[in-house]
């Protein structure tokens, strides 16, 4: 990020790169005008700030230093000979032309703003003859805008200049009927784009090397045109390159070919070693509500003899909401270094209830179980909540201090358990 800024300092006109300790309590407010949950968030400011896009370009210094020469140049490029075509449209990327028989009126203006505010995401270009454009009719002369893309038909007109029609024709044609996960980086702007959709996911993993491959992909892809426009997008991770998602979602290669699909709330629903004719039933029984959610669960530990008690995904309902105990409960991370800095200090908070029965401390690791529970809301590590005996839940927000949360769990407590308790004992 130093050496991009150095670089970019020297461009005409200069382009600033800027950081902000997130972290210090000075700046907390600027972190949340600017809605930041994790770090780092890299945001792209014009117009003294008038305009802000999220950045999604490349993480070293010289994809950072190209990704924002572009993005300080026109939103749009103008096209005006055959050369100027080929230098944008390329068959790895998704680049936006409007065709106009003059550079002016509300069409233009409506494209040339969606432009400005999509430019992070595409290319877009403008010209005035469609004749310089590969692909399509040569000789419409517009308004409309075509698309090109490299997978499915791979180019698309459309003339509805509405913005918001226009922008949601830009979003569904850039997706794939099946996004591909390999390790070509030139899928990965689809497979971030997959991501982020609000449809439910559905994922299929198999090695695609393997003899019957083909017939796998058939069907799915059959399945996927089946669904399209109905709220599922659908995509096909080779094994190899998907290792960080099998442990994501705790699932092993000796189960692939495995699909997962993951609906809009978090939950997911998987079946393994599945054959080509499995998919079309398992999924229209997913669409039915047929298919139970799986969970991924941390095996419950055989000793839970440490002052913090362990809980994992199969054991929350028992320890948390059926236990009959005020429960402080930490969602943390095993590589997040706050957690490490606030486990002593919960060390010494379950000591000091060592011998109130009433009280239980405990934690959850949130990268290796499931959280289906709505009432807790994690986003960030370690997040603490605490649930009454008589089930009120609420955040821990104070202080990380051993007297604070003490004090807080004596606040929020169930008292009337322990005069229950003292009463059986009298």
């Amino acid at each position: 990020y130093e050496k991009a800024a150095s670089i970019l300092s020297k461009h005409d006109p200069p382009i600033f790169l800027a950081k902000v300790d997130a972290d210090d309590e000075a700046n907390k407010d600027l972190a949340s005008q600017y809605d930041v949950k994790g770090y780092p968030t890299l945001q792209i400011l014009r117009n003294g700030g008038k305009n802000v896009q999220e950045y999604k370009g490349p993480r070293e210094a010289d994809g950072i230093v190209e990704y924002l020469k572009k993005q300080s140049g026109p939103a749009s490029v103008e096209i005006k000979l055959t050369e100027d075509a080929s230098n944008l449209i390329d068959d790895k990327k998704i680049v936006i032309v409007g065709v106009f028989p003059k550079f002016s009126g509300e069409e233009f203006e409506s494209y040339m703003a969606l432009a400005e505010k999509l430019r992070s995401d595409y290319d877009f270009g403008h010209t005035l003859d469609a004749k310089h454009l590969p692909r399509g009719e040569s000789s419409v002369v517009g308004p409309l805008v075509r698309l090109f893309k490299p997978f499915d038909e791979l180019v698309v007109d459309f003339k509805d200049f509405k913005p918001e029609a226009l922008e949601k024709f830009i979003e569904e044609s850039s997706i794939p009927l099946v996004t591909l996960f390999n390790n070509d980086p030139s899928n990965h702007p689809f497979v971030a784009k997959f991501y982020n959709s609000p449809n439910a996911k559905a994922m299929l993993f198999a090695d695609l090397s393997t003899e019957g491959f083909d017939s796998l992909q058939s069907k799915y892809r059959e399945v996927a045109e089946q669904y399209k426009g109905k709220g599922i997008s659908f995509l096909l991770g080779d094994v190899e390159a998907s290792q960080a998602a099998f442990q994501y979602f705790g699932v092993e290669e000796s189960q692939v070919p495995l699909i997962i699909i993951q609906s809009d709330d978090g939950k997911k629903y998987f079946k393994q070693n599945l054959k080509a004719d499995d998919i079309a039933p398992w999924v229209k029984d997913f669409k039915e509500g047929k298919v139970a959610p799986y969970v991924k669960s941390e095996p419950i530990p055989k000793e839970n003899n440490e002052p913090v008690k362990v809980v994992v995904a199969d054991t929350l309902q028992d320890m948390v909401f059926k236990s009959g105990k005020n429960v402080l409960l930490e969602f943390y991370a095993p590589w997040c270094g706050h957690c490490k800095k606030l486990a002593p200090i919960l060390d010494e908070v379950a000591v000091h209830y060592e011998k109130d029965a009433d009280v239980l401390i405990a934690k959850l690791d949130a990268t290796s179980n499931d959280i289906l529970d709505e009432n807790f809301d994690v986003r960030g590590y370690p997040t603490v909540y605490f649930r009454s005996a008589n089930g009120n839940i609420t955040p821990y927000e104070g202080d990380r201090t051993k007297e604070d949360i003490v004090d807080f769990i004596e606040k929020n407590r169930d008292k009337t358990v322990h005069q229950e308790s003292l009463k059986d004992e009298l």
